[in-house]
């Protein structure tokens, strides 16, 4: 082991994944110290925008989760060097794979209209134009897409679709989101379009994400000594020299102290955050609409303030009435919603997938999750979670807005929609409703301009680089555990030199057998 490696230390901002996975990288194929690695996390807790908490009394809380494919390479690549939690001889790839195989996933009730699964629900309903539009825009340059909106390119008829109904309750998109991140997403993901309907091939964990990815990293580097300061704010970093040849010296934390960075030292940065300033409600209480912004976009509004080639963070983060919604976690102490989801999807739990009502004037979603869904969730009691795309829209059971719902306004809504009747409603009479308003949760789908995501190392950084979901990565999809993975990956490989470059992202879509079963798919007009 050299000097250098022995002394250096590699200063990370942000315990979100891809903080954590950049100090997995550091210590396996770079050779670092656990000791010589700090990660200063703003929250009281490490895992970012993948958490689980809770417990049965209270009610469990997640504020999402991200999807996984097959072909997340540098993610399964990561995990497989983890022992899983659950048990120790399987990796955490290993560990997802055969959950997987032993609960498949296939949904039978993807869509749902006036309290019954809708009948069309395999069918795209997509007219001519708009597959000439989805093609056009697979085959356009992102260059030339810049700063344009989803809206601005599809005829009205399209948001009308079965396919963008699913497409966007699934990824989140919106109609004044970026056009270039839509093509992202159509190049992609093009080989999951057989079972898109049916959301096959969407990969699962067996616990939350937090359980199941993030407790298994954080004991591993923990076992290594890596310094995991929670709490910890990051409010300034000092950056001294010129464009072409720049160095981060020091860090600023939010009790004044400051941590002084040396030649030999590494800094990764990140930048941003999807779950920033969340704020959560009860079942009487819906949660504040401050939208206040919290230190990951101070930090980056002071650094791109500052210094060429940090982006512009205004891009993403300046309209939090286009970038918020509202999820909820509901816990109850009885099977009997579950028994009658079962039979009202005709899918075992945790095997069906997002359902949407396609009625909702909040596009409201829910997903019953494989039992249990955290670990040491105690035996007799279930939970499931949910969401609304069109939280600013007045319900149509609750005369109100999501985004100013409580719990158990959110649960009314709910009933409605699925046509419950009053014995039926009263399996969530002691349910624990916790609803959680996100400002900032679809933040990096924003129309954006080259420039406005720095590159992960910007001109001129000798000793920093920037991780996480805003920075530029070309091809891959934000939104995903895939993106702040191989940012962490691609950062750690560019500041050592001694962690391998990620692999290519996967380009299923210059497959022509993949192009004919997309195109079968799109055709069933």
């Amino acid at each position: 082991m050299s000097k250098a490696t022995l002394l250096e230390q590699h200063h990370i901002i942000g315990g979100g994944i891809a903080g954590l996975a950049t100090a997995v990288y550091l210590i396996r194929d770079a050779g670092v110290g656990g000791k010589n690695i700090p990660i200063y996390e703003q929250l009281g807790i490490a895992g970012g925008s993948l958490d689980g908490s809770g417990d049965a009394e209270t009610g469990y809380m997640i504020r999402g989760g991200r999807m996984f494919e097959e072909h997340f390479a540098c993610t399964f690549e990561l995990l497989d060097t983890l022992p899983s939690p659950k048990d120790s001889y399987l990796s955490v790839t290993e560990d997802i794979k055969a959950f997987n195989r032993m609960v498949p996933g296939s949904s039978n009730c993807r869509l749902v209209r006036d309290g019954r699964p809708a009948e069309d629900r395999y069918d795209l309903t997509l007219g001519a134009q708009d597959i000439v539009d989805i093609y056009r825009l697979i085959l356009r340059t992102e260059r030339s897409l810049a700063g344009r909106s989803i809206e601005e390119w599809f005829e009205p008829s399209f948001f009308e679709s079965n396919f963008w109904l699913m497409w966007s309750t699934m990824f989140s998109f919106q109609p004044w989101h970026a056009l270039t991140e839509m093509r992202r997403y159509l190049r992609r993901f093009i080989h999951l379009f057989p079972g898109f309907t049916r959301v096959a091939g969407i990969l699962r964990t067996r616990f939350n994400q937090y359980d199941s990815l993030i407790v298994p990293i954080v004991t591993w580097l923990r076992d290594r000594e890596v310094r995991i300061d929670t709490g910890r704010q990051v409010t300034d970093v000092m950056i001294e020299g010129t464009r072409r040849d720049r160095r981060v010296t020091a860090l600023t934390l939010g009790d004044g102290r400051r941590v002084k960075v040396s030649d030999d030292d590494r800094a990764y940065l990140t930048l941003g955050s999807m779950t920033d300033a969340s704020a959560e409600g009860t079942n009487d209480r819906a949660p504040d609409i401050a939208d206040q912004e919290g230190g990951a976009w101070a930090l980056w509004r002071k650094l791109a303030a500052t210094h060429e080639g940090f982006g512009r963070p205004d891009a993403f983060c300046g309209d939090t009435s286009k970038t918020a919604w509202h999820s909820f976690t509901v816990t109850m102490d009885r099977p009997d919603f579950f028994g009658f989801m079962e039979d009202f999807t005709n899918n075992r739990t945790g095997t069906g997938g997002l359902i949407t009502f396609a009625d909702s004037g909040w596009t409201l979603s829910v997903v019953l999750f494989h039992q249990p869904h955290f670990r040491g969730q105690e035996h007799g009691t279930y939970t499931f979670w949910g969401y609304g795309l069109r939280g600013d829209r007045l319900g149509d059971f609750v005369s109100k807005p999501m985004w100013e719902a409580t719990g158990n306004e959110i649960i009314s809504e709910l009933c409605g929609h699925l046509k419950l009747d009053a014995a039926q409603a009263t399996w969530f009479d002691d349910a624990r409703v916790l609803p959680c308003r996100m400002p900032y949760i679809t933040s990096q789908f924003m129309p954006h301009k080259p420039g406005d995501r720095p590159d992960i190392r910007p001109i001129g950084a000798r000793n920093f680089a920037v991780i996480g979901q805003f920075c530029e990565q070309p091809r891959d999809c934000v939104f995903t555990v895939e993106y702040s993975i191989r940012s962490a990956r691609t950062a750690a490989a560019a500041l050592t030199g001694r962690v391998d470059p990620p692999p290519p992202v996967a380009r299923t879509d210059l497959n022509p057998m993949v192009l004919i079963r997309a195109a079968r798919v799109l055709m069933r007009m």
